[in-house]
């Protein structure tokens, strides 16, 4: 792995870490913006902390040494993830800046995922 990729790596695997994380901890605390957000959606509540929980067991899955196949598995969960917060809000009807946060989280997935080292990957 060169040394240009393994930069690339770290930093969109720590920012997909820090905002998967920082997401994580306010919908299992059930903020109350949240909250408001979800019941737009049309979800309920208690899937916050569903949510929540799989967010942080994600982030320990994609930093901690070893694991391959549970790291798949958080790449795949913060793919689905994402990809579903996009499509709730475009079938609201909300507008592009709701879009941004779940995006920008997706884009990060991707790239850590792509560029990861290959002690992370499956052989």
């Amino acid at each position: 792995m060169t040394k240009r990729n393994k930069i690339i790596y770290w930093i969109a695997t720590i920012w997909l870490s820090l905002g998967m994380a920082s997401t994580g901890i306010v919908q299992i605390i059930k903020l109350e913006d949240e909250v408001q957000k979800m019941s737009e959606l049309g979800y309920p509540n208690y899937f916050l902390t569903i949510i929540g929980v799989w967010k942080l067991l994600g982030v320990l899955a994609v930093l901690v040494p070893k694991f391959p196949l549970i790291k798949e598995w958080a790449y795949a969960g913060f793919f689905f993830l994402m990809t579903g917060a996009i499509c709730s809000h475009f079938a609201i009807g909300d507008s592009a800046a709701e879009f941004f946060g779940p995006a920008l989280l997706l884009v990060l997935t991707v790239v850590s995922w792509y560029f990861r080292p290959a002690a992370r990957k499956l052989s």
